[in-house]
């Protein structure tokens, strides 16, 4: 009890000092908390929306695509109406109603401005069912009752600003199909995102499956008292349960549903939970410091309580004591916080188009005890070597003045230990770039930066003396005698020097990183478009959906265009000459797609892969089932029929682009593939004719301004969407790292606080002998920025290694270009001058408000 009254006083007492590290324990428990409820809402979300809207048990073909799958020639797998009768017929069933659902479609408004999404959710039209009724209610108008009549959801209209009586057209492989809306439906549940268009259901049936009396699915009602499983068991039999069809209860269709976005929300998880590991480990460093410092400045405090009787496990325990209460303090703030930062993430992401309703907003009871045991345990972890510290002061020490002098002995143990392990990582590293499997490389790569890491961690206090020296050369020393304070003040505890730019270390070492391999891919991308890539111009669409032939003919019609290649991509089932099978997709291009993409070839001629009854395949493939020039592979297409295809040319995989792609030409896919069932394209191709470029490159987005989810690029448009598009990832990713360097700041602002407290009397002293508070905040200031400049340069340094090791492996992939972005690396590091500054604010000011006589009468 008295050792647990003494913590409590003790943690009271500094509870000023103690402040920061609270604070990196909140924001880092927080983040954690955040994250689990932010992702629980939105399983709670998706819960609620795919269980309201899914029937009791649902019929559909056997051979449909999951709900995250487009339909290779964009209409969806039907099945005959006749089915319904059939179902009505067994028992326990009370109603059964024909679905159509269809995602392969674009909606615009009269303006041409897309419907869809911004934030990855798709684009829904289906008919107006019973069914619906479960998760929406007609809130405006009526439901559509004729071709010319469309409904839209409550959500859309009102993003959009649709009234009814405004046209939207919906654009389909099948044609497009122009209405008015006749009416606004309001989901009863939360809906994520998708925008949802319905029409009547002879025009859903006709315009988006392409013939009448077909159905996506089937929509069964069991009568009262009749369980879902039951009920399947009797529809199967009712349908003798051929294996043409899939039936799933309400159960089964929810969880098919929550399957296909369950990768989605576990990367964004399992990432956002991993950026708060790394502000864990950076507030460790804060709170070790914390702690260190605080056991130096009490040292004959605690020599006197071991005088008077204290055993060393006594003042141990009161120490973590004190972490234990700095943990529970942190923490439980910190889950209140994190219940605030979902909250605010629920909210971005209505902003962006993602809808997230708080009545959903879910806190499992997991969620806080979570964040309460993470923060203790990381806290009383890091602070158990201080509390170990502090139980070797001995009685005498109640003799001496404030601090523990050093382990001269556990210095060069630890000095010695780092430069095994750094050595160690460095080999990893070494080793990385030596391999011929990126799957192998990939172990070695993060042992080496893990080991890597430790090893500059526990070398950081003789790495400080070295580059603090240094800096203090090119940037201290034109300060004068100020400069000359400031590095002396480093460099008096390398220790806690070396631990406080460890922790900025950390944050800026994975920029670095990433900033490499970042820039060494759109290098990469960019050389291998510049080897490769010979067409002029490139349609697609961002949103994956496949170019309608209606697009498709438009293109083909521009003038001033030499040739228009076909690329589509079929699903097939292969037999290879070595016996084996292997479920892959087959690319069917035009003869002219070898000089809009120039393929190195390893073997035969890839012209002729586009003849007759012939394929090409990759290196990697040919060499894994031993597959030569003129080798027959049976091809069963999952559209069509089988077909045996002579090998023609065997491709080098050595290239990011179309890696692993197996070519055929398009006349072959036609002769076992049926009309209505061939593949829509999945890009286009076109080249111009010679000095018709601008022209063709301008024709061609006035030919596909009425279809604006496809994009025209030239070759600059590409390189630099492609530029953009990682250089968004890339600031996300810095935008989640920037907490752990927020904690970072904060360890050093901490470090100064305690260090000027520590020094009060000796500040004392130097104010009294004609040190001015300009100079000494200026002391103070360069002080800060010459701790954040080392671990800055420490991180810098580790992170391009890092980057540079992870680029070999990508050059495996055939990414074989290192670029280090110098402007991001020199920016960063001169942006950590301005991080020393304003850490140094605070610290500074207090210390230049002191007064010189009670600075020099205190006792330590």
């Amino acid at each position: 009890m008295t050792v647990w009254k003494t913590s409590v006083r003790n943690f009271l007492a500094h509870k000023g000092r103690m402040a920061l590290s609270t604070v990196a324990v909140l924001l880092s428990v927080a983040f954690v908390c955040g994250t689990l409820v932010f992702t629980d809402t939105m399983n709670t979300t998706f819960d609620k929306l795919f269980a309201a809207s899914s029937a009791d048990v649902t019929v559909s073909p056997k051979s449909a695509q999951g709900a995250d799958e487009m339909p290779e020639n964009g209409r969806p797998e039907s099945l005959p109406a006749s089915v319904i009768a059939q179902v009505e017929k067994a028992d326990g069933v009370k109603d059964a109603e024909g679905g159509v659902f269809s995602m392969s479609v674009t909606v615009v408004d009269r303006d041409n401005k897309n419907m869809g999404s911004e934030t990855g959710a798709p684009t829904i039209a289906s008919n107006w069912t019973r069914n619906d009724l479960r998760s929406m209610a007609v809130t405006s108008g009526h439901a559509p009752r004729g071709p010319t009549e469309v409904m839209v959801d409550a959500d859309t209209a009102e993003k959009h600003h649709l009234e009814i009586g405004d046209e939207l057209r919906t654009i389909a492989v099948t044609g497009d199909i122009k209405a008015k809306i006749s009416g606004i439906a309001s989901f009863t549940v939360t809906n994520p995102g998708a925008a949802v268009v319905v029409f009547d259901t002879a025009t859903a049936q006709r315009k988006l499956l392409g013939a009448p009396d077909v159905f996506t699915h089937v929509n069964v009602t069991a009568h009262s008292g009749v369980e879902d499983t039951q009920l399947k068991k009797n529809v199967a039999a009712a349908l003798d349960d051929s294996g043409a069809y899939r039936f799933q209860t309400r159960e089964e269709a929810a969880d098919a549903n929550k399957d296909s976005m369950g990768s989605f929300l576990d990367v964004m998880k399992y990432a956002m939970l991993g950026f708060a590991g790394i502000a864990f480990l950076v507030g460790i460093f804060l709170i070790v410091n914390t702690f260190s410092m605080l056991v130096a400045q009490r040292t004959r405090e605690i020599g006197l309580m071991r005088a008077i009787g204290s055993s060393r496990k006594q003042v141990n325990r009161s120490v973590l004591m004190e972490a234990v209460l700095l943990g529970i303090v942190g923490s439980v703030l910190g889950v209140a916080a994190g219940i605030g930062l979902a909250v605010g993430l629920m909210k971005l992401m209505g902003a962006i188009g993602m809808e997230l309703s708080t009545r959903d907003l879910t806190i499992a009871w997991t969620t806080p005890v979570t964040g309460l045991v993470l923060g203790i345990v990381v806290t009383v972890l890091a602070a158990y070597i201080p509390a170990r510290r502090a139980g070797k002061v001995s009685p005498m020490a109640a003799l001496r003045d404030a601090g523990t002098p050093a382990d001269a002995k556990s210095g060069w143990v630890r000095a010695g230990l780092g430069l095994v392990l750094t050595g160690a990582g460095a080999a990893g590293l070494w080793a990385t770039t030596r391999v011929d499997e990126a799957s192998e490389g990939s172990l070695y790569l993060g042992l080496g930066v893990v080991l890597t890491l430790i090893g500059f961690v526990v070398i950081g206090p003789l790495l400080a003396g070295v580059v603090v020296r240094g800096l203090s050369v090119v940037l201290l020393r034109l300060f004068g005698p100020v400069g000359r304070l400031a590095e002396r003040n480093a460099l008096r505890n390398p220790r806690r020097t070396g631990a406080t730019g460890a922790a900025l270390m950390i944050g800026l070492a994975l920029v670095a990183c990433l900033s490499v391999v970042g820039s060494s891919m759109v290098a990469s991308a960019n050389d291998e478009l510049d080897r490769s890539v010979g067409t002029d111009f490139i349609v697609q669409s961002d949103a994956g959906q496949l170019v309608v032939p209606q697009a498709a003919e438009a293109v083909e019609k521009v003038p001033g265009l030499e040739h228009v290649t076909h690329y589509k991509v079929l699903g097939a089932k292969l037999t290879n000459p070595d016996g084996s099978t292997r479920d892959k997709h087959v690319t069917a291009a035009d003869p002219t797609y070898p000089t809009d993409l120039r393929r190195e070839v390893v073997d035969g001629d890839l012209a002729k892969a586009y003849g007759g009854n012939s394929i090409s395949v990759g290196s990697d493939y040919a060499t894994e089932h031993k597959i030569a020039i003129g080798d027959e592979i049976a091809v069963a297409f999952k559209a069509g029929g089988s077909a045996k295809l002579t090998v023609a040319a065997i491709t080098s995989d050595d290239t990011s682009v179309d890696q692993g792609a197996m070519y055929i030409s398009i006349a072959t896919a036609e002769t076992y593939v049926p009309a209505d069932r061939m593949p829509a394209d999945m890009i286009l191709f076109a080249t111009a004719k010679d000095g018709m470029e601008k022209e063709a490159y301008a024709d061609l987005k006035t030919a596909l301004a009425p279809y604006p989810v496809y994009k025209v690029q030239n070759q600059a448009d590409f390189k630099q969407d492609l530029k953009d598009q990682i250089g968004q990832l890339l600031n996300i990713v810095y935008g989640l790292l920037a907490l752990a360097i927020i904690v970072a700041v904060l360890g050093v602002v901490n470090t100064l606080a305690l260090s000027v407290v520590e020094r009060t009397r000796e500040i004392g002293l130097m104010r009294a002998i004609g040190l001015s508070r300009r100079q000494l905040r200026r002391m103070i200031r360069l002080e800060s920025v010459v701790i954040a400049l080392f671990g800055a340069l420490l991180g810098l340094g580790l992170g391009m290694g890092w980057g540079a090791s992870a680029q070999k492996l990508l050059a495996l992939e055939g990414l074989g270009v290192l670029e280090i972005p110098w402007p991001t690396i020199l920016t960063v590091f001169v942006a950590s001058a301005f991080v020393g500054l304003f850490a140094a604010l605070v610290p500074a000011f207090r210390a230049g408000r002191m007064n010189v006589l009670n600075a020099i009468a205190t006792d330590g």
